[in-house]
């Protein structure tokens, strides 16, 4: 299996990145000065399936799911 780049839907910059900064006449830059989202970065979407799967073990209730005496509620 190759190891493919994702491609992001995104204008791309016209001048080297260095550190986030922003230049004059880039229009990327002037995208996310309008408040355009920033592509997100790596692990992004496993630290949003991470914060999901805790607010789901915290609002869990086992007498209303009727788990019984042992929870497996979330058990892989």
């Amino acid at each position: 299996m190759a190891w493919t780049k994702k491609t992001s839907n995104t204008t791309p910059h016209n001048h080297q990145l260095v550190f986030g900064r922003r230049e004059a006449g880039c229009p990327r830059c002037a995208e996310l000065a309008g408040g355009a989202a920033p592509v997100k970065g790596w692990g992004q979407d496993r630290k949003d399936q991470e914060r999901n799967l805790a607010a789901a073990i915290r609002s869990h209730s086992c007498q209303a799911s009727k788990c019984g005496p042992v929870c497996t509620a979330f058990d892989w």
